[in-house]
């Protein structure tokens, strides 16, 4: 397995007594920016407590099971019956859409993804199957068994816009990070140097189960059992580098915040072939790249 690059508690953007003097069970890191941990991953609540129906977005949701959750989360935090603007979509894995098909029509809001990510969400293509000999623990052992989809939100699926810019996230502009899948995006706020990083690099090591329970913080490269293009990958870390945030949230793993997790992230930059990417796997010799965004190819 890769090796590791620990962080320690004093780099997390999590304040406890603060989050539990609320009742949305989330981790708020930012006025206008909370996440709630659903099991082995997070989602992303955006926009300012109490600002009511269509005011705020909702980035991912979580894995199966969770729809009850992120509802309670978000009427807690911004008031009965609050619709998001939007849903958008880091990528489709399944540990990012279990609640999607069930949240857009509940809450009838549209779902914005890169348009290379949009065949594993529109019901055209199923993801490249998960890769269990990468190593590292149970998580990338179960790998294989990993829903691959697709989910079918066609009606409602839109192409994040060309500008950059969020619909419903003022300030906020994507970032296409391809690698651990090929429409893979990022979230940047130059106001604050805030990144909403999804899986294009984690602070858990999510191949180990045990990691993943006890939220061992660690800046870690994308899950490797998933990533398809290790190319990719490691130019979409450098990039995240280079914008030198302050704060990061992440798919997997605690919110970090401050220098220490600013040099871990350009240590992982810099030393990614050694310390992200696996040892072995079906990926590193034959990435699997997508030929016209209808389908992936090896």
């Amino acid at each position: 397995m890769a090796e590791q690059i620990p962080l320690s508690q004093s780099a997390s953007a999590v304040d406890p007594e603060l989050d539990a003097a609320r009742n949305d069970k989330t981790h708020e890191i930012a006025p206008d920016l909370a996440y709630r941990r659903l099991g082995i991953v997070n989602v992303v609540f955006v926009g300012r407590p109490g600002t009511g129906d269509r005011q705020w977005v909702l980035v991912d949701t979580g894995i199966p099971g969770t729809k009850g959750l992120i509802k309670t989360a978000a009427e807690e935090r911004f008031g009965s019956n609050a619709r998001p603007a939007a849903i958008v979509m880091t990528h489709g894995h399944f540990d990012h859409i279990g609640a999607l098909e069930d949240l857009a029509e509940e809450w009838d809001a549209p779902v914005y993804a890169h348009p290379l990510e949009h065949p594993y969400l529109d019901g055209k293509a199923s993801y490249p199957p998960g890769d269990p000999s990468v190593g590292g623990g149970a998580m990338a052992a179960l790998a294989r068994f990993y829903p691959r989809g697709p989910v079918n939100v066609a009606t409602r699926l839109k192409s994040l816009p060309e500008d950059g810019s969020v619909p419903g996230m003022p300030g906020w502009r994507w970032i296409h990070t391809p690698g651990h899948s090929v429409g893979h995006v990022s979230f940047w706020r130059e106001g604050d140097r805030a990144i909403i990083a999804g899986d294009a690099f984690v602070t858990t090591d999510q191949e180990s189960a045990y990691a993943v329970a006890v939220q061992k913080a660690q800046m870690h490269g994308p899950p490797m059992y998933y990533t398809v293009e290790w190319d990719k990958a490691k130019a979409s870390v450098e990039r995240l580098a280079a914008l030198d945030p302050d704060l990061a949230i992440t798919g997997h793993g605690e919110a970090m915040r401050g220098p220490e997790m600013r040099e871990a992230l350009h240590t992982l930059a810099r030393d990614f072939d050694r310390v992200a990417v696996p040892k072995q796997g079906i990926y590193l010799t034959e990435p699997a790249r997508a030929e016209d965004g209808s389908a992936y190819r090896r």
